[in-house]
């Protein structure tokens, strides 16, 4: 059985961050100038940009979306991957992936391991779907939004990119609560420790009394909070962990 500091192992949650992305070429949320490539975070990722530019908006998006799907996986992605699929199938073994981001590596890895379905929660929403304003469906939308077109579902042209945007709730916060209630690991990786309400996570676990590790490229902002932290590249310490785990 895995354990962290002499501490059996079943229940694993792990977040991950833009960190995690930024190997496989998808740009971190922002740079040190507080723009998200070249954008104000105010101009492109609130309610109020939307409705003040919509088209800005969704050319921003669109490129985006366009972006994301000629990304590839990486190790980092693929070793996520080999856990989900090894771990659990051990019995009394599960695992949740929380991510911030809003591709689909995840899930792409995760083919490759057979898994048809992930264990991948997107709290941040996906760009890879589009939501519906009109009806509230989320249809898997790989095309640009820019020229308005119809909801597949209502016919409405109603439809925004489905990703949460700042003053907006994340998604499926209570089972997110409940996996870290139930968690022995929490794992937070290639995350700025900056974004809440994922930011206090680790505050959460460490409460819960659930052990709590990070793996990023340098200290995050609640690094102090893990029990243990490793830096550097996600594509060298993701695998390095998970042979561990799984030895």
């Amino acid at each position: 059985m895995a354990t962290i500091r002499n501490r059996p192992i079943r229940n694993i949650v792990l977040l991950t961050g833009a960190g995690i992305s930024a190997e496989s070429g998808i740009g971190t949320f922002r740079d040190n100038n507080g723009l998200w490539e070249q954008h104000r975070v105010e101009d492109v990722a609130t309610p109020e940009a939307f409705a003040r530019d919509p088209d800005l908006v969704h050319r921003f998006y669109d490129m985006r979306r366009a972006a994301i799907q000629q990304a590839l996986p990486n190790a980092a992605h693929d070793a996520l991957a080999r856990l989900e699929c090894e771990w659990t199938k051990r019995d009394g073994h599960d695992l949740l992936i929380v991510t911030q981001n809003v591709d689909d590596l995840h899930e792409r890895a995760g083919v490759q391991f057979g898994l048809e379905k992930t264990r991948v929660l997107h709290m941040h929403g996906q760009h890879l779907t589009a939501w519906c304003t009109a009806c509230d469906a989320r249809p898997v939308w790989r095309d640009p939004l820019s020229d308005r077109p119809p909801c597949p579902e209502c016919g409405v042209s109603a439809l925004r990119p489905d990703v949460v945007w700042f003053g907006e709730m994340p998604y499926e916060m209570e089972r997110i609560y409940d996996a870290l209630r139930a968690a022995d690991l929490f794992v937070s990786i290639g995350t700025s420790g900056a974004v809440y309400p994922a930011a206090g996570f680790v505050r959460d676990a460490r409460a819960l009394g659930v052990a709590t590790l990070e793996l990023n490229m340098e200290p995050s902002q609640g690094s102090d909070w893990f029990d243990e932290a490793r830096h550097g590249p996600a594509t060298q310490l993701v695998p390095q962990w998970v042979e561990e785990v799984l030895r």
